[in-house]
């Protein structure tokens, strides 16, 4: 029987300094996720909260104007430890992929963890999707998340920067460019030339 595969695509916002204010010991924290867990090809479940940061939790006002995100909205969230807990339920007997747009994701919650003395929760393979469509598409540059759907034609979920949208945004994106390789994977049908060797064909007649 063929194993059940589990591709979760997951966004992150992050805390960010003011500009040109240099703070000490500033590191990036998870603000808001947004995940969506996909099973053969169907989605099995949305997740989505604000996120409390342990280290820094007054957010800097280039950060709420940026992510449009409001200090309230972020005290009201779940903790990271509930974060880590959260993502950790999605360790199961499925084979897993982590999908992301970016390294970024991956590094910062690795980070986090490690400041946060907790274990990183997912034991899975990593797919920066970013680097997929750029080998893919042959681009010199990295392309951001909702330029890359709009190349294909379409529009993102949402709005641009919501963690949840932009997970959903990266999942529509997989699946386009799934159904590329796949489209250019399957061998041509031969033709008439390549079933008969004209050369010979020639010499008999000639």
């Amino acid at each position: 029987m063929k194993e059940k595969r589990q591709t979760i695509f997951i966004d992150f916002e992050f805390t960010m300094p003011e500009r040109n204010v240099r703070m000490k010991d500033f590191y990036a924290e998870i603000i808001e996720v947004g995940l969506v867990a996909v099973v053969d090809d169907q989605i099995t479940e949305q997740f989505s909260s604000y996120v409390t940061p342990l280290k820094f939790p007054i957010l800097s006002e280039r950060c709420k104007s940026f992510l449009h995100i409001s200090q309230q909205q972020v005290d009201q969230g779940i903790s990271f430890y509930e974060l880590v807990r959260k993502l950790g339920e999605f360790n199961n007997e499925y084979e897993t992929t982590i999908v992301t747009w970016g390294n970024m994701d991956m590094k910062v919650l690795r980070h986090n963890c490690l400041e946060a003395g907790v274990a990183f929760p997912f034991k899975a393979t990593e797919l920066d999707l970013s680097m997929e469509y750029k080998r893919f598409f042959g681009d010199q540059n990295q392309t951001g998340l909702w330029k890359a759907v709009q190349e294909y034609g379409k529009e993102g979920t949402g709005k641009h920067h919501r963690a949840l949208d932009d997970a959903l945004t990266t999942y529509n994106i997989f699946r386009l460019v799934e159904k590329d390789k796949r489209y250019l994977e399957k061998p041509k049908p031969t033709t008439i030339g390549d079933r008969i060797d004209f050369s010979k064909l020639l010499n008999e007649f000639a």
